[in-house]
């Protein structure tokens, strides 16, 4: 049985590097332009840094140019195909027939990765998009497990095939929605969701034999979330789906933190090793203890297990990790004073815990100094006023840079 890669998010080059040291084999980025993640801070020079800095450590990048693009697209889209092509990308998610025309033609040394905006949700399609080039498939999430065994036994041996098995799910059908285009004037389908299948609603309903005369359906005084979504986990399923081939296990979150992509990607790293070097006894449950201290949603398999199921709406809107935050980053590590940029406040008397990558248990302390990183005078306390501020802490164990700090509220 093949060990399936762990495909990561990376909105910039810095949650790139975190995820490679949290245990991704790879990870999927694009520019802001070409990408459905228009406000990812990711360009032409952080494409370029990003794909150098995985491959000097071994590691994998797919870049995205999964955008429905207009005609107006198409000439910065030749010159970053030209530009993959020189780096040896590894990959090109695409989704636009005729960006993949144009994929053949100026990247033609790059495998393909059909995007789950093309909505292969069956191994006819499957074998289609085999036909027309495509390395990997990357499928709808709207497919329960039966569906995607089937087209495991009936696809190309050599096409491969990743789904999703954590983070956001769209409103949209794997992810072709013109709701936000439609209320904001952003295109999901060019990469600039407004999210307003997350906004809170109210719903009315016109009185029996009077035209015009609305009545609102009450809820709460909020309104109420009738289209946001719970975010999809299948950390459970992690023994059927390697059992199935799955090539690439994909984590979405481009534009979520550092902190939330250490977490997600450290759970499953781990979930994966011990599943695969101990099968008869995996434990789910201590992967999902940690992957709950960061979700913002609640957490939902969606259809994997069943297309009846009809828990996977958030109706109450978001969850802002209720006992749990991102404390800060390690910059870098002395035995005495580590210098750390924070994220929230700190407080001396804090519950900590520090995020070790390859092990799921994280290391708890109690946060007994802080230091001003400019004056060296001990603090009581610090509040992050600015991008990139720091402060000095003694570590109770050895850290490298990049280690992610836990506060418990």
């Amino acid at each position: 049985m093949k060990k399936p890669e762990l495909l990561a998010p990376a909105g910039s080059f810095e949650k790139a590097k975190i995820a490679f040291l949290y245990g991704a084999d790879a990870v999927y980025c694009g520019t802001g332009s070409l990408s459905l993640r228009s406000r990812a801070e990711v360009d032409d020079n952080d494409l370029a840094k990003t794909i150098e800095y995985a491959h000097s450590i071994g590691k994998k990048v797919y870049a995205a140019i999964n955008i429905y693009a207009w005609d107006e697209y198409y000439e910065e889209i030749k010159n970053q195909a030209q530009m993959l092509n020189k780096l040896k990308v590894d990959g090109i998610i695409a989704s636009d027939g005729g960006v993949i025309d144009i994929l053949k033609q100026y990247a033609p040394d790059i495998d393909i990765h059909i995007s789950t905006q093309a909505n292969t949700v069956s191994y006819h399609s499957a074998n289609f998009w085999y036909k027309n080039g495509a390395k990997r498939v990357i499928l709808g999430r709207e497919m329960n497990k039966e569906q995607i065994r089937k087209i495991m036994e009936n696809k190309p041996k050599d096409l491969e095939v990743e789904i999703f098995v954590h983070g956001a799910i769209c409103f949209g059908y794997s992810g072709r929605c013109f709701l936000s285009d439609f209320l904001a004037s952003r295109s999901a389908n060019l990469g600039d969701c407004a999210q307003s299948c997350r906004w809170a609603y109210n719903v009315y309903v016109e009185e029996h034999n009077k035209p015009g005369n609305l009545m609102p359906v009450e809820y709460d005084e909020n309104g109420t979330y009738i289209f946001s979504s719970k975010d999809l986990c299948l950390i459970e399923n992690l023994p059927e789906i390697i059992e199935m081939g799955i090539d690439s296990l994909k984590i979405e979150g481009r534009l979520k933190t550092e902190y939330y992509l250490a977490s997600v990607v450290n759970a499953y790293r781990n979930a994966i090793d011990d599943y695969m070097g101990d099968m008869k006894n995996y434990d789910y449950s201590k992967y999902l203890k940690e992957l709950e201290k960061t979700k913002t949603r609640g957490l939902t398999k969606f259809y994997f297990e069943s297309r009846n199921n009809k828990d996977f709406q958030e109706y109450d809107g978001k969850q802002y990790n209720p006992d749990y935050e991102f404390g800060g980053k390690v910059v870098e590590y002395k035995e005495e004073e580590s210098v750390i940029e924070i994220k929230n406040k700190l407080t001396v008397g804090d519950t900590m815990e520090i995020l070790i990558p390859h092990k799921i248990e994280p290391y708890e302390f109690v946060l007994e100094n802080l230091w001003d990183t400019e004056t060296g005078e001990h603090i009581d306390y610090v509040n992050p006023g600015r991008a990139g501020q720091t402060v000095k802490m003694k570590l109770p164990i050895e850290c490298e840079e990049g280690w992610i700090l836990r506060r418990k509220k």
